[in-house]
């Protein structure tokens, strides 16, 4: 890794395979090295895979295999900003619709446990609008949504 700070994100196992499907799914993302366990330990046997570099929306990350001890939370997310309802509605199916699940608000998890913001910039905007009224009913509108629906946002905005 060249980048001296990093989000270092624990994975029960499977890193490599999260990895590759966020490479696989998320703009601005990547597969790095893929580091294996040089002897045995608590959490992988020698020669299996144990960290992994990787990119997630140009944020650098290292997964560890690093077993059961932690679980993920979402007390840590990635947040994905989305230009269109079409972005919105790829990146949520193809987390949750691999494994994964959907919770309140524009946030899910993946099959690994990790969680996500999948967030509409039209969301982001309406958070900041200038009119108090528009930004509550924004706010309330969210409030009632899994996956995050701008035309309803909008709606919401318009009053």
């Amino acid at each position: 890794m060249q980048n001296k700070a990093f989000a270092c994100i624990w994975y029960e196992n499977g890193a490599e395979d999260a990895a590759r499907f966020y490479a696989e799914t998320i703009p601005g993302s990547s597969m790095g090295a893929v580091h294996r366990a040089p002897a045995d330990n608590p959490s992988t046997p020698k020669d299996a895979v144990l960290m992994v570099e990787f990119t997630v929306a140009g944020i650098p990350c290292l997964g560890l295999n690093g077993g059961p001890a932690f679980k993920q939370s979402e007390a840590f997310s990635i947040q994905v900003l989305t230009d269109s309802q079409e972005e919105t509605d790829r990146l949520w199916n193809a987390i949750v619709g691999n494994g994964g699940a959907e919770s309140m608000c524009g946030w899910c998890k993946d099959r690994w446990g990790l969680s996500w913001q999948i967030t509409p910039r039209a969301l982001m905007q309406a958070h900041s609008h200038p009119d108090e009224a528009a930004r509550a009913r924004a706010f309330q509108a969210m409030m009632g949504m899994k996956k995050i629906d701008i035309a309803a946002i909008e709606a919401a905005i318009a009053g």
